[in-house]
């Protein structure tokens, strides 16, 4: 859809809830092959190699990282390897149901880097972080502080760590370093005269929200 689609409808109001956009850092070879951003393998299921190194270490970097080293099945939906992931005994035959966990091998070597000095992963959510952490634990994912973004070329991923460099030899970089907001539509409408509300990511994307995206919406629903 287009600006001037809504222009000629003639609304009262439009309500923008377009999404986000992966934001792209300046960096010296950020445009190579090997380069990919999160919507490039999540939405898009574009071909990865088995080396991958993972830019930013949020919720989308972790997210990318677990998509990557799961198998053909992910235990989330998979009530049995779930199971025996998580050292869960069905049949109650040992003491307090627990087993040995059973953990299938990694699909790809991953490795997650942030610039942030804090241990990775520190920003995920209190109740269920430590689920996250512990399941690229089981699947041998690196993961990487305090790195400083050098350059990315043929050879994978330059970074500079405590002052030494390191080339992270990947066949794949993704980008998760955030999003911005998706408001391409926003300038001709208001330009045009048109009452532009926003909604969700359009209207803020640090730290995507669904709650927030819903309230949003329920209370402008409300409103008119």
């Amino acid at each position: 859809m287009e600006a001037k689609d809504l222009i000629s409808g003639g609304f009262d109001e439009v309500f923008l809830a377009t999404g986000i956009v992966p934001r792209t850092p300046e960096l010296e070879g950020i445009d190579h092959p090997m380069v990919m951003n999160y919507l490039d393998v999540l939405r898009d299921k574009k071909a990865v190699g088995q080396r991958v190194a993972v830019m930013g270490a949020g919720g989308i970097g972790f997210d990318v990282a677990e998509y990557l080293v799961h198998g053909k099945t992910s235990p989330s939906i998979d009530k049995i390897q779930f199971m025996k992931e998580w050292g869960v005994d069905l049949k109650v035959s040992s003491a307090g149901g627990l087993a040995k966990a059973e953990i299938e091998p990694a699909a790809r070597e991953v490795t997650l880097v942030q610039r942030k000095k804090t241990k990775v992963g520190a920003g995920l959510g209190k109740t269920t972080g430590w689920i996250h952490r512990t399941t690229l634990k089981h699947k041998d994912v690196q993961m990487i502080n305090k790195a400083q973004y050098l350059k990315i070329d043929d050879q994978g991923l330059h970074i500079e760590l405590d002052g030494e460099v390191k080339v992270l030899e990947v066949d794949n970089v993704i980008i998760c370093a955030g999003q911005d907001p998706q408001r391409e539509l926003q300038d001709a409408l208001l330009e045009s005269g048109m009452n532009v509300q926003l909604i969700g990511g359009a209207d803020k994307a640090a730290e995507l929200d669904a709650k927030r995206a819903i309230k949003q919406a329920t209370e402008l629903a409300a409103v008119i």
